[in-house]
């Protein structure tokens, strides 16, 4: 992560950045997610798909530290174990996410949310430093010309938008982005696929959970693919659209449309 007020240099030297071990959640004897395995390298733009619960938004919130897994289970950033750790210790380790309900404090302005994700560490950094990043997230997904207005009068896109800047703002190493396109006019989601691409260019790394497949496929360098909490294929889109498996529980006749 950069230490500067105002740039952000991750790393993109295709090292892996995360890797999940036999990682499993279960709710009452419902198995949420159930024994998966992944890498994610830097650099990468990765998408994760599947049926409706199938066990994206839970694989999120493990990642994020907002659910616990089973014992055994294991996630490395960077080779070291973040499980039992706080939301808030994740993000300041490298993780930051967004939501597929967009919540911004309504009555605080563009900046103002920006600046939360800072709050736990006012006391120990300058005002001008929080100030500086938060600033920069919003440029980064072209709202500064709107950072005095209050969160309720901009419209969905925009919030969207929002959202991705909060999690910006603390410079993470992996992004996490639940459903970005959900609800989205054409135009607000071409916004929101130019603002991730240009993201990646910049060397984030960018693991993204959409239903949009059509967008989400010409995004990404990689897919994985879960249903009923199992892992059942990873690969490129066109790998991805060729896996028997993914056709059967997923794609159908969408398929042959990525092939």
């Amino acid at each position: 992560m950069s230490n500067t007020e105002d740039t952000f240099s991750p790393k993109i030297d295709g090292t892996v950045l995360i890797e999940v071990k036999n990682l499993s959640k279960h709710f009452k004897g419902l198995k949420a997610v159930d024994k998966v395995n992944f890498t994610i390298k830097a650099g990468e733009l990765v998408g994760i798909i599947g049926p409706n619960g199938a066990g994206k938004t839970t694989l999120f919130n493990l990642l994020s530290g907002f659910l616990k897994p089973e014992k055994g289970s294991k996630i490395l950033l960077n080779g070291k174990n973040i499980i039992g750790k706080s939301p808030y210790r994740i993000a300041s380790m490298g993780i930051a996410r967004t939501f597929q309900l967009v919540r911004p404090f309504k009555f605080l302005n563009a900046l103002e949310n920006a600046m939360v994700p800072h709050v736990p560490n006012y006391l120990t950094s300058r005002p001008s430093t929080l100030k500086n990043r938060a600033t920069w997230s919003l440029i980064t997904v072209d709202l500064a010309e709107k950072k005095n207005y209050p969160a309720f009068i901009l419209p969905h896109g925009d919030l969207k938008r929002l959202d991705i800047s909060r999690a910006m703002a603390v410079q993470p190493e992996l992004l996490l982005l639940d459903e970005p396109f959900a609800g989205l006019s054409h135009e607000e989601s071409f916004r929101i696929e130019h603002l991730i691409k240009e993201s990646r260019e910049k060397g984030m790394t960018i693991a993204i959970v959409e239903h949009k497949l059509g967008i989400l496929m010409r995004l990404v360098d990689r897919v994985i693919v879960l249903d009923q909490g199992r892992l059942i294929g990873q690969g490129t889109p066109k790998e991805i659209a060729n896996n028997e498996d993914v056709i059967a529980a997923y794609l159908g006749k969408e398929a042959v449309q990525y092939a």
